[in-house]
């Protein structure tokens, strides 16, 4: 269990700390940049390896890094009187300098405390705005990187490519660096928790996913392990988002959505009186429930349509599905995408191929941005993320802010989540994405 958060400790060291480690973390928390520098330059990076780097030492109890240390001696930020607004002082501009040279020596941007808390999270909580976007640009950056995404610059990025090569393996997961950090880039795209390695036993995959058994109850959709798939709390963010695709309540569109879930935004696209009304759905338990008597999308829906094939269910991976669909040259007003059990590299995937060929060119594309949205830095860098793949394949990304009652979901097991395993989501904004094509 984590100790109580106390920022007045000089960088949170323990008793049982080394004096080596004990020596940079103070050094740290002091900004003495020239001291930091001594040391850097005393243990060259090729004499360690990079997730062992001498810049991402640890206090072994509390698990303080160098950086956590050099945001903690801020200390919170003030607000003026007048605008409430945050002040900066001197001391942030140090501890810029000196999260700066932490990154160019190999610093992991996300290392948790035993406070579960990354030097972004301390950052954020201290209201250091300044620091915690030097944070989102470099987790950015690096999943930008790992992902393939070479020579993309952040703006205000002072040393982008530099600044995103620091320290970064080229294993294809900027994560995976044994116990030291939680995932980002394989988090489920609408399964979203934030989860460490030692979790990593508990995630679902698409296969496993489509084998488990589901149960429709009390407002929410789970899966046999009781994760949820799709909850009734979702209700507000799919109508804002019908709205964000469709504005001014058009009838006539053409209308894609992948995963039907609990039907909730096929039965608000249906309300529109689409000519085309296409859903894609895998899982048979969930195609079975649609294909009951007294469904609304059953078979006496799919022969309402104006024309024969017009309101469809198409039972199947989208992989496959939609081959098809650009086979027969279906284009459409509106998608959105909403799947379970899949990696952000899935939506992704979806929308850098496939979404070029099934949008009109008047149409918008969206999806349920649940990623990384059980911490607030982890859903900053996705948006990032997100907006630089969009642009990369050609879309201009607009996000809506939503807020978000937590009033029943701010904690686990109970409220909206009880009987729920896994609390997918944390934050009170919700980032709404409305995918363009450029120009």
């Amino acid at each position: 269990m984590a100790k109580p958060i106390d920022d007045s400790m000089p960088t949170r060291i323990s008793a049982e700390c080394p004096d080596d480690i004990r020596h940079i973390l103070y050094n740290a928390w002091g900004h003495d940049l020239d001291e930091l520098k001594k040391i850097f330059k005393a243990h060259p990076d090729d004499d360690y390896e990079y997730e062992r780097s001498i810049a991402n030492v640890q206090d072994p109890e509390t698990k303080e890094t160098p950086l956590h240390a050099a945001v903690r001696a801020c200390g919170p930020a003030e607000k003026t009187k007048d605008s409430g607004e945050q002040e900066e002082d001197g001391v942030v501009e140090e501890a810029r300098e000196i999260i700066q040279e932490l990154f160019e020596s190999g610093a992991i941007w996300n290392t948790l405390d035993n406070n579960d808390e990354t030097p972004g999270c301390v950052a954020l909580r201290l209201r250091r705005e300044t620091l915690y976007e030097m944070f989102v640009i470099k987790g950015a950056q690096t999943e930008l990187l790992l992902s393939g995404t070479a020579g993309y610059e952040f703006l205000g990025s002072e040393d982008g490519e530099e600044q995103a090569a620091a320290g970064a393996k080229d294993d294809g997961d900027a994560m995976d660096v044994e116990d030291e950090a939680p995932q980002l880039v394989t988090v489920k795209a609408d399964e979203t928790e934030l989860v460490s390695p030692e979790d990593h036993e508990k995630t679902v995959t698409s296969d496993e996913y489509l084998k488990s058994e589901l149960t429709y109850d009390d407002g929410k959709l789970v899966d046999s392990d009781l994760n949820g798939v799709m909850m009734a709390w979702e209700t507000d963010i799919m109508k804002r988002s019908v709205a964000a695709l469709l504005p001014d309540a058009p009838t006539g569109k053409r209308i894609l959505n992948i995963g039907f879930g609990m039907g909730i935004i096929d039965g608000m696209f249906a309300e529109l009186k689409p000519s085309r009304h296409h859903v894609i759905e895998a899982h048979p338990a969930v195609l079975e429930h649609v294909a009951k008597p007294d469904s609304k999308f059953g078979p006496s829906w799919e022969k309402s349509g104006p024309e024969e094939g017009a309101y469809k269910i198409h039972a199947g991976k989208w992989q496959d599905v939609v081959l098809k669909l650009l086979e027969q040259g279906e284009v459409y007003d509106a998608i959105y995408f909403d799947t379970f059990g899949e990696d952000y590299s899935e939506l992704r995937t979806f929308f850098s191929e496939y979404l070029l060929g099934l949008l009109d060119e008047e149409g918008r594309f969206s999806f349920f941005n649940g990623l990384g949205a059980d911490r607030r830095i982890c859903y900053d860098v996705y948006i990032d993320v997100v907006e630089a793949h969009g642009n990369e394949a050609g879309f201009d990304i607009s996000w809506q802010e939503i807020d978000v009652d937590m009033s029943t979901l701010a904690e686990a097991g109970k409220g909206e989540w009880e009987g729920v395993r896994r609390r997918y989501w944390t934050l009170d904004k919700y980032k709404l994405p409305v995918f363009t094509f450029m120009g």
